[in-house]
This record gives structure tokens, C-alpha cells and sequence, in this order.
């Protein structure tokens, strides 16, 4: 076609060549260019150099209008002028209603200036005007933290956050003091995470009363606690922290790098952080934990690994991680080796159950009859008699009807929760039977795979485990007893392959290191563990000194 469209226009490339010669002298681009979305224009003339924050110019009415057209629209963001001590000399300063300590604004800022600068000595440079910076920053300003700077940006991101924003007259800039009020809750016991034995402390929302807590019980100076800001238009202090004399310089590199690709909004809680910095999110299983307890992070830090702390939330998080992990408590570590040894092989059990419970049960009844005891058969083949349904859509009832009413007791209020957790769960089991749709046999099946699921100490894992429960019944269901045991091994595969910011998710087993597997499926006594895990590549391996026998 287009053959035939040239031969009626013989000579085409001298008029082409004609056009663009034409069109060059009145700055015609005949340049084919990708075509721009609005929005994206919008950003690039919002990036040019008229949105550009200004400087101070000094002019307190001129900077005063800076800011009150940055936030003409705030009702909360309050400005009150005054002159320095009995001086002409005027100054501003500007907050924000409710997340600003008033009290240490009026008692410490405005008294300061206003009166006890008046009673200052009058052969002092506090006698006239005008006052210089250094005067007023080291005599007349009684706050912890003072910070100068001239640019807009700063200083509407500071007054977000609760600070106070200090203009002087025939001063070019613009000083920030801290008067942040925290609010927050009392630290008290994570209910995520309750141990019979053991502290009592949790992290809250607030980051300074968390860094204090990691301070306060983590005395080393050592302990690195770098503070960044994430997200873009809601910015939030993370806290990321290491022992510098443990912990590889690698892994503190790799989770640096991984925190900065973070491109949103707003980052609200760890759990955004969590989905972001894992290696492979397609796997089912949590490649970071999270954890409120303050035990469990500063244990972590000490074995060589990084915990990341968000502004706003109480969940910490811990990398590398590996699957043992969530298996053990940190109650694991305050009691003898020997009962936590039989607990944690217990928890191993408690998640297989959890995970291939009811797909045994639907391979052994509708495949592998002949491998369940004579007496035993048939008593489930006497329970089955009346079950119109086979064992997959049996098994299916019961466990989807356990999800909705798990769900349904979290969602709920506390004082009705529960209480509609364990009745709803008997008045339908025992309706589901009475009505013939349900064996008993289900009944109990469900029961124990139910309570198995209760054993694991990290909730995620919880959840991983119950979702991989379905995959395996239908496996069970297709291919019976060869079926879940095809499953269990493609997981296998999948654990082998995975990894958390580099180390092997089900390290020490694979690769196989002997030496860490003291705190694996048992814990050694305490005076054994004297290495921190090999895997981690830490800087410093020693625990603690081998005791002479």
C-alpha cells in the first residue's frame, strides 16, 4: 500500500525535504516526541525555579507573609508578634495548635524574650536594639534545641511536626526550637506477644520514647541509632539501628540502600516498610519480622542483625530473618533449656499439624483406607454414613466457617469477641453434626488443626500457615497421600530458595552449619551458646567466653 501511495507522488523526498525547510525558520519541530501525561507537566512546572523555596529576607512582615500564604489555608497554625524586651525591635513566632507544647511556648519562649529580657543587665548587649542572633540564642532562649535556616520547606515541615518557628526583625532566616508535644500511650505489655515469664516492656507510637527505651536497656555505646525521613508528602522518622562492633557492614549497607528506594506518600506504619525491602514478594512467608517486644529487638541487635522502628507505629522490625525464628519465643531464653527444648519441638509439630491436618485426613479417607486401623476405619466409615458431601467439601465447610468466625472475633469489640469466637464454634459444630452435614470425626480434626495454629508464636507466620493449608487439601483431594507429600516438597524447594536480605531463609539446615544448630529445633544450655550465628557473618563472633569445666 504504501508502495502504491510513493508511485503517485514521484519526487516525494524533494517535497519532504522542501517542507522541512520551510518549517525550520519558524521554529516548527517536525521531531516526533513522546507525548506528556497532565499531571506529569504539572509536576515538571512545579519542579521549576518559580516554586523554589525563598529565603529570608530579614523584613519580618515580608517573611510573616511567607509563611501565612504557605499555610493560608491551616486554620491551627497560630502566629503571635511581639518586641524583644523593651525594645522596638518586633519578633513572630508560629505553631501549630495541638501537636505544640504551649506551656514550654509561653513559659520559656515568649516570657524569655518578652520579659526576662527587659530585666537583663542594661550595661549588657541586651540594653538595645538590635538584638543580634548569638545574643538570643545562647542568653535569652531557654529550649533544648535551636536550629537555623532560610528555607521555606524546612520551615513548614518543622512546624508540621509540632516545632515552633522563632522570626526576628533585621535577622535573615528563620530559628526552629523544640517544642514538640508527644502524645502517646504509657509503654506497657505488647497483647500480641505475652509471655508467662519475662519483661514487660513493649514499644508505644512515639520514636523518642522507643530510641529511649533501645538506650535505656541497650547501654552500649556502640548501639547506632541513624534517624532518616520517609515519605514523600507525609514525611516519618525511621529509626534504623546496629551495633556497629557486630553487626556486617554489608547487611548495614544493603538495608540503607533498600530503605532509600522507598517511593510513597506516606509510610504508616512497618508494615509498608516490611512489603517493600523483601527479597521476593511472591513467597507466602514473612522475610521480616515484626515484634513490639523490646527484649526481642535488643537480642537481635546483639546477635548481629538490624531493627527498623517507624514514627507512629509500635511494630519493630528485624532483618535477616530466618525461619526458626518464628517459631521460638523469647520466653525460649528465661526458662531451662530442657522444658524450652520440649516446647520448641512441640511448636515444630504444632505447625506441621497446622499446615497438613485436615490434608491428611481427606488423603487418608478418600485414598489410603487400607493404611487407617481396622477398628479405627470403621468407626470414622459409621460417623461418615449419613455425610452427603465427600471429605474435601466436608473439610472445606468446617475450615472456612473457623476463618470467618476468627475473623469476626478480631474485628469485633473485646467484650463480645471472644465470647462470639467460642459459641458461634460450638452452636455450629454441633449443628453441622445434628444435621448430618458434618462427621464428628471433622469436628475433631478441625479442633486440633485449630489449636495447632494457636501454638505459633508470630501471628504472620500463623497466617502463612493457614493458607498453605488449603493449597495442601486440594493436592490431597486430586492426588491423595502422593499429593501432600508432592506438596510438602515443592514448599521445601521454595524455603531452600528463599532468602532475607541474602541469608538462606531456613539457615542452619540448609546450608548445613552444625555450630548454630545449639539454638535450632533444641536450645543448648546457655553455657554451650558462647557463638553468635555463623550465618550472619558478624564482625565479632564471640558471645561469651567458654567456662572452664
Amino acid at each position: 500500500m504504501w508502495n502504491a501511495i510513493v508511485s503517485y507522488f514521484p519526487g516525494w523526498e524533494i517535497w519532504l525535504q522542501a517542507a522541512i525547510g520551510l518549517c525550520v525558520p519558524y521554529g516548527i519541530s517536525l521531531a516526533v516526541s513522546k507525548s506528556k501525561h497532565p499531571n506529569q507537566e504539572a509536576a515538571e512546572q512545579e519542579d521549576g525555579s518559580t516554586d523554589q523555596p525563598a529565603d529570608f529576607t530579614g523584613e519580618l512582615r515580608s517573611d510573616m507573609t511567607l509563611i501565612q500564604n504557605r499555610f493560608n489555608h491551616q486554620r491551627d497554625v497560630s502566629v503571635r508578634e511581639f518586641c524583644l524586651g523593651k525594645s522596638s525591635q518586633k519578633a513572630a513566632v508560629f505553631f501549630v495548635n495541638g501537636i505544640s507544647d504551649k506551656q514550654l511556648i509561653e513559659t520559656h519562649i515568649l516570657k524569655s524574650l518578652m520579659v526576662d529580657l527587659a530585666r537583663m543587665n542594661s550595661d549588657s548587649e541586651a540594653s538595645g536594639p538590635p538584638y543580634s542572633k548569638t545574643f538570643i540564642v545562647e542568653h535569652a532562649l531557654a529550649v533544648s534545641t535551636v536550629k537555623e535556616t532560610d528555607n521555606l520547606e524546612q520551615v513548614a515541615s518543622e512546624l508540621l511536626r509540632g516545632n515552633t518557628v522563632l522570626l526576628i526583625e533585621q535577622y535573615h532566616g528563620a530559628l526552629i526550637l523544640a517544642t514538640r508535644k508527644e502524645i502517646t500511650r504509657s509503654v506497657q505489655e505488647p497483647p500480641s506477644e505475652l509471655l508467662v515469664r519475662g519483661p514487660r516492656l513493649g514499644f508505644n507510637e512515639s520514636i523518642d520514647e522507643n530510641s529511649a527505651l533501645l538506650r535505656q536497656h541497650g547501654d552500649n555505646e556502640n548501639l547506632v541509632i541513624a534517624r532518616i525521613r520517609v515519605g514523600k508528602r507525609v514525611q516519618r522518622e525511621l529509626l534504623i539501628t546496629y551495633v556497629a562492633d557486630i553487626a556486617d557492614p554489608h547487611l548495614v549497607r544493603e538495608v540503607m540502600a533498600r530503605i532509600k528506594r522507598l517511593d510513597l506518600d506516606d509510610v504508616q506504619d512497618t508494615g509498608y516498610i516490611e512489603q517493600i525491602v523483601e527479597d521476593n514478594f511472591l513467597s507466602p512467608f514473612p522475610q521480616v519480622q515484626s515484634t513490639e517486644r523490646l527484649d526481642r529487638v535488643l537480642a537481635a541487635l546483639l546477635e548481629g542483625r538490624v531493627a527498623l522502628l517507624l514514627d507512629g507505629t509500635p511494630f519493630a522490625l528485624i532483618v535477616p530473618v530466618t525461619f526458626n525464628m518464628l517459631l521460638q519465643s523469647p520466653e525460649d531464653y528465661y526458662e531451662r533449656w530442657m522444658p524450652v527444648t520440649l516446647l520448641r519441638i512441640l511448636r515444630y509439630f504444632a505447625a506441621f499439624i497446622s499446615a497438613f491436618g485436615p490434608s491428611l485426613y481427606i488423603s487418608f479417607i478418600s485414598f489410603h483406607q487400607g493404611l487407617i486401623p481396622t477398628k479405627l476405619a470403621l468407626s470414622i466409615a459409621e460417623t461418615r454414613a449419613g455425610v452427603p458431601f465427600p471429605s474435601l467439601i466436608e473439610v472445606l465447610i468446617m475450615e472456612v466457617a473457623l476463618e470467618i468466625l476468627r475473623e469476626a472475633g478480631l474485628r469485633l469489640p473485646k467484650p463480645i469477641g471472644q465470647t462470639i469466637g467460642i459459641v458461634g464454634g460450638l452452636v455450629i459444630g454441633e449443628a453441622a453434626v445434628q444435621a448430618g452435614i458434618i462427621s464428628p470425626i471433622m469436628i475433631i480434626v478441625v479442633a486440633v488443626t485449630a489449636i495447632s495454629s494457636f501454638a505459633i508464636p508470630q501471628y504472620n507466620a500463623g497466617i502463612t500457615l493457614r493458607m498453605l493449608r488449603f493449597g495442601a487439601m486440594f493436592f490431597a483431594a486430586v492426588f491423595g497421600l502422593y499429593g501432600v507429600v508432592l506438596f510438602f516438597l515443592a514448599l521445601c524447594s521454595h524455603l531452600v530458595k528463599l532468602k532475607s536480605f541474602g541469608i538462606p531463609y531456613v539457615s542452619p539446615a540448609a546450608p548445613y552449619r552444625l555450630r548454630d544448630w545449639k539454638d535450632y529445633f533444641v536450645r543448648a544450655p546457655l553455657r554451650w551458646m558462647t557463638r553468635r550465628p555463623k550465618m550472619l557473618h558478624v564482625q565479632d563472633s564471640i558471645r561469651k567466653k567458654q567456662q572452664e569445666e
